[in-house]
């Protein structure tokens, strides 16, 4: 069974960074992509960034520019590079991981980001 665990998050200052981990397990082969999107109080999830099993990447416009993702296939796992920070990246970060098995992906139960002074 596949496991997905985020990690992190935190609190930081506007123009601060963070880096995010999406770490799969219960997996050796089959992963297509993963996934970070965000959710922020009131708003809808929304995709944030995407690479997929050959390196292909994809970035929403409001984070071009000053987030990158990137992937450690041995690892299984997916970074979220996030620079430049501001107060409307404020949100719960989720990583999904879709599968050769589950199309629709499997979800990790989210890391908060919080960009304040």
């Amino acid at each position: 069974q596949v496991q997905v665990v985020e990690s992190g998050g935190g609190l930081v200052q506007p123009g601060g960074s963070l880096r995010l981990s999406c770490a799969a397990s219960g997996i050796n082969f089959g992963i297509t992509a993963m996934e970070w999107y965000r959710q922020a109080p009131g708003n809808q999830r929304e995709l944030v960034a995407t690479v997929t099993s050959d390196g292909s990447t994809n970035l929403a416009d409001s984070v071009k520019g000053r987030f990158t993702i990137s992937r450690d296939n041995a690892k299984n796992t997916a970074y979220l590079q996030m620079n430049s920070l501001k107060a409307e990246d404020t949100a719960v970060y989720y990583c999904n991981v879709r599968t050769v098995f589950r199309k629709a992906g499997v979800w990790g139960q989210g890391t908060q980001v919080t960009v304040s002074s």
